[in-house]
């Protein structure tokens, strides 16, 4: 079963950057797609942005298009999320993860089956 281990979250001004690194225990390139979501308090949990493993093509929100950008490193098993110019709303634990099988859409939290335990990202002056 996949593993999934997010870190690099953490308090951050607005405008200011950080970079999400997700560690898989197995092989990214084997799944579908994997990809970051988030969840605000009192929120549901939304899909940030996700790549297809077979053609590297990509999916992000509309809240974070042109500010965050997602890459993978398959030699390392980790996907990573930059997050530039973040803003108060951008406030949430963000997870990553993998679906079981293909997906027709490709950044829907209901269709992912391996979560990682998430990490905190505030976005505060």
């Amino acid at each position: 079963q996949l593993q999934l281990v997010e870190s690099g979250g953490g308090l951050v001004q607005p405008g200011g950057s950080l970079r999400l690194s997700c560690a898989a225990s197995g092989l990214i390139s084997d799944y579908y797609a994997i990809g970051w979501f988030r969840q605000a308090p009192g929120k549901e949990r939304e899909g940030v942005s996700c790549m297809r493993s077979s053609d590297g093509n990509t999916y992000y929100a509309d809240s974070v298009k042109g500010r965050f950008t997602i890459s993978r490193d398959n030699g390392k098993n980790t996907v990573y999320l930059q997050m530039n110019s973040l803003k108060p709303e951008d406030t949430a634990v963000y997870y990553c993860a993998a679906p079981e099988v293909s997906v027709q859409a490709m950044c829907v939290p209901g269709d992912f089956d391996y979560w990682g335990q998430g990490t905190q990202v505030t976005v505060s002056s």
